[in-house]
């Protein structure tokens, strides 16, 4: 990575983890905005998770087909013009005050972020030393964890504005409380115009700048043909991986996006301090959660480190549905320091040694991310008809899944 033709790429790629990490974490800021602005339950509010990682599903594949073809700068600049194009879309959404084209401009952003991720994800791995390929994905990630810190503060400051109180709008006319709704609804033009011309002028960068693309080595006995979707799938590790990246991603996204509603009832705090504490509190846990476990790799089989950071995840949910008060904050923030390493770490376990079938590979790990469309569905449900604490019954199942896979789906077996 010291080496010229590598460092300056591997900047570039990693200011791609840091905008879809920031506008990831946007979400969290978006579901309890637009459950007001429209009067949504939790469950209806979920949708927004869901428009954004059923993208992930339907794109993941074509995404792979695409890198193959192209190569991976062609995918990284389809993905920043999709991703710039879907911000955009959130001027006239908001104009528009239909719920269902704010669910399309998500829709559209997360099918740029599908291609980036399919694309620089392996990238960053392969991207030097294979011996280093955890360590360096994990770093690159790091990243990610800066947004997540970055992101509901200012998405919090811009786009929670503290509108007209509840008992104000409940003695208002249908007509002027729609009204009074909609104007709040409107408060994401600016956030979203910014990250749509940053994106843009990220994407222009990558049009002029020159990557090294990276060549696959074949497996021993591999055959001089095209691989395909059914060859990558195969391996019984990118199996595994593809189940526990599903059930992960479920998790970090009813963890993340729910985390607001949760500290409103659990915490008894209102909506803006509970945007700090998303910011502040999961946005460095999550960080400094991913900094020590990329430094605790160096000791600790990645593999280990998994299944250890799956448990400490499963404990805290448990204490997630029992405390009150800001110990159950704490908590929650608990779990975002543990889930920290989970995404690269099962990521870069379950392209181990595909050789050829890397980049379809890929494509079926970002393909699992749909779990965070079916997920938190299921938490919101659980939410609305008992409580959104008992709801963390589902990310406590999605952790058992990950500490399965550390501790045996993970074995590379390999193929005669």
């Amino acid at each position: 990575m010291t080496k010229n033709k590598y460092l300056f790429p591997f900047i570039m790629i990693t200011s791609l983890f840091f905008m879809w990490g920031f506008v990831h974490n946007l979400d969290p800021i978006l579901i309890p905005h637009l459950k007001r602005s429209f009067s949504l339950s939790t469950l209806e509010a979920s949708l927004v998770d869901s428009a954004v990682f059923i993208a992930y599903f339907v794109m993941a594949l074509p995404a792979g087909f695409i890198m193959k073809k192209y190569g991976y700068k062609t995918g990284i600049i389809l993905g920043l013009a999709l991703f710039a194009i879907g911000s955009f879309l959130f001027i006239p959404a908001a104009n528009t005050q239909a719920y269902v084209f704010f669910l399309g401009a998500l829709f559209i952003i997360a099918c740029g972020l599908t291609i980036l991720e399919t694309a620089a994800n392996p990238y960053a791995s392969l991207l030097g030393p294979p011996e280093t390929a955890t360590f360096r994905l994990n770093f690159a990630q790091s990243f990610n964890g800066l947004a997540a810190t970055a992101a509901p503060i200012i998405g919090a400051k811009i786009i929670l504005i503290e509108g007209i109180s509840d008992e104000k709008l409940s003695k208002m006319t249908a007509s002027a409380r729609e009204f009074a709704l909609a104007s709040e609804a409107s408060s994401v033009k600016t956030p979203y115009l910014v990250l749509g011309s940053i994106i843009l002028v990220i994407a222009i960068i990558f049009v002029f700048l020159k990557l090294p693309e990276i060549v696959e080595t074949e497996e021993p006995g591999d055959k001089a043909t095209d691989h395909t979707l059914l060859d990558a799938f195969k391996h019984k590790h990118l199996r595994w991986a593809v189940l526990a990246q599903f059930f992960y991603v479920g998790a970090q996204v009813c963890v993340f996006s729910f985390f607001i509603l949760y500290a409103t009832k659990a915490a008894e705090i209102d909506q803006q301090k509970a945007a700090g504490y998303a910011g502040i509190g999961m946005g460095l846990a999550f960080l400094i959660g991913r900094v020590l476990g990329t430094f605790l790799m160096k000791f600790i089989k990645a593999e280990r480190l998994l299944a250890i950071y799956a448990v400490a995840s499963m404990v805290l949910c448990v204490l997630a549905i029992v405390t009150h008060g800001t110990i159950s904050l704490f908590v929650v923030i608990g779990i975002a320091f543990f889930m920290s390493i989970m995404f690269p770490t099962i990521f870069s376990l379950g392209i181990k040694d595909l050789g050829k079938d890397t980049k379809f590979g890929s494509s079926l790990i970002i393909m699992s991310i749909v779990g965070g469309a079916i997920l938190p569905p299921a938490m919101g449900y659980v939410a609305d008809i008992a409580d959104i604490q008992i709801g963390y019954i589902v990310p406590l199942i999605c952790f058992a899944v990950v500490f399965l896979f550390g501790v045996t789906g993970h074995k590379v077996v390999k193929r005669t």
